[in-house]
C-alpha cells in the first residue's frame, strides 16, 4: 500500500477514534452507571445530608401537609400559627437517621420503577407515569407533630402524595432511547479502541500517530467536561419555576460526578502519553549528555568515495 494512502487512512481512523471517545464515555455512563440500582442509591445517599436538598424536601412535604389541612380540616385562623410548626418539624425530621433511611428507600424504589418502565418491551404495556409516594415521610412528620403536642396534628390525613418522575407521554421515546444507549454503551468504546489501534498500525510514523491519538483523547476529555458543564446550565434553566435550583444542581452534580472524573482522567492520560512520546523521541540520553557538557554533536562520517574507474586502451 502506498505511503500516502496509509497516512490518509491512519489519519481518518485516529480522528474517528478521538471523536468517539467522549460519546463512548457518555454512553457507558448512561447505560451502565445510571442503570445500576445499588450504585445509584450509593450516589444519591450523600444528598440526604445536603442542606439544599433537605430544605427542598421540607418545603415540599410541609406544603403538602398544609394543603391537606386546608382542604380536609376546618382550621380557620390556626393555619398561620400551625405553618411554622409544621415546617420546623419537617426540617428537624430531615436531620434524623429515619429520613436518611427513607431517602435511600425512596431512591431505590424510584430507580426500580423507572428501570421497569424503560425495559418494558410489551406492545400492550400501559403508558402510565412513574411516580414516587411521599406518604411514608408524611406519616413520620405527623407522628413527630403529635409527639410535640401540636394542635390538630393527630387529625392530619396521611394521603398518598405522588410525585411524577417520568411523564406517560414520554415513555415511548424514552424506551427507544434507552435501548439505543444500551447498545451504544458497549459498541462505542469498542469501536474507539479498534479505530485507534488500526490507525496506529497503518501509520507510516507510528510515534507521531501515538502522540496524535493521545492529544485527541485529551481533547475528547476536555470536550466531555465542557459538555457536562453546559448540560448543567441548560438543565437548571429548563426547570419549572417551582423547582428549587440549588437542590436540582446538587442532584445533577451527584449524578454526573463520574463523568467529570472520567473527563479529567482522559485529559490527564492523553497529555501524559503525548508528553512521554515527545520526550522519548527528542530527549535521548546521548543528546542530553552532549547538551549538558556543551559539546557539539559529532558530524556524521563522510561517505566513502568509490575509486574512479580506469580507462583501458584497446
Amino acid at each position: 500500500m502506498p505511503q500516502r494512502l496509509r497516512s490518509a487512512l491512519s489519519a481518518v481512523l485516529i480522528t474517528l477514534s478521538c471523536l468517539l471517545v467522549p460519546f463512548g464515555a457518555l454512553a457507558v455512563w448512561a447505560a451502565y452507571g445510571l442503570t445500576d440500582t445499588g450504585r445509584y442509591v450509593t450516589t444519591m445517599a450523600p444528598l440526604a445530608s445536603d442542606p439544599d436538598v433537605r430544605e427542598a424536601v421540607a418545603n415540599a412535604v410541609g406544603d403538602s401537609l398544609l394543603h391537606e389541612v386546608d382542604h380536609r380540616l376546618d382550621v380557620g385562623p390556626l393555619r398561620g400559627s400551625v405553618r411554622p410548626f409544621v415546617h420546623d418539624a419537617v426540617r428537624s425530621f430531615t436531620q434524623t437517621e429515619a429520613f436518611r433511611l427513607a431517602w435511600d428507600t425512596g431512591n431505590r424504589v424510584t430507580h426500580d420503577a423507572v428501570l421497569r418502565a424503560l425495559r418494558d418491551d410489551r406492545d400492550d404495556a400501559a403508558a402510565e407515569p412513574v411516580t414516587v409516594d411521599l406518604a411514608p415521610v408524611t406519616a413520620q412528620v405527623k407522628q413527630q407533630l403529635s409527639d410535640e403536642h401540636i394542635p390538630l396534628a393527630a387529625r392530619i390525613p396521611v394521603q398518598h402524595t405522588t410525585v411524577a418522575v417520568l411523564p406517560a407521554d414520554e415513555l415511548t421515546s424514552l424506551r427507544k432511547g434507552f435501548h439505543v444507549l444500551e447498545v451504544a454503551g458497549f459498541w462505542l468504546p469498542v469501536a474507539a479502541v479498534a479505530f485507534a489501534a488500526a490507525g496506529i498500525a497503518l501509520a507510516v510514523r507510528r510515534r507521531r500517530a501515538i502522540a496524535a491519538t493521545a492529544l485527541g483523547t485529551a481533547l475528547g476529555g476536555a470536550l466531555l467536561g465542557l459538555a457536562v458543564a453546559i448540560g448543567r446550565r441548560l438543565t437548571l434553566a429548563g426547570l419549572p419555576a417551582d423547582v428549587p435550583r440549588p437542590a436540582a444542581g446538587a442532584v445533577y452534580d451527584a449524578l454526573t460526578g463520574t463523568l467529570r472524573t472520567v473527563s479529567w482522567l482522559l485529559l490527564g492520560l492523553g497529555l501524559a502519553v503525548a508528553l512521554t512520546t515527545w520526550l522519548t523521541r527528542n530527549l535521548r540520553p546521548a543528546r542530553l549528555v552532549r547538551r549538558w557538557r556543551g559539546s557539539p554533536e559529532p558530524a556524521p562520517p563522510p561517505r566513502p568515495v568509490p575509486p574512479a574507474r580506469r580507462r583501458t586502451r584497446r
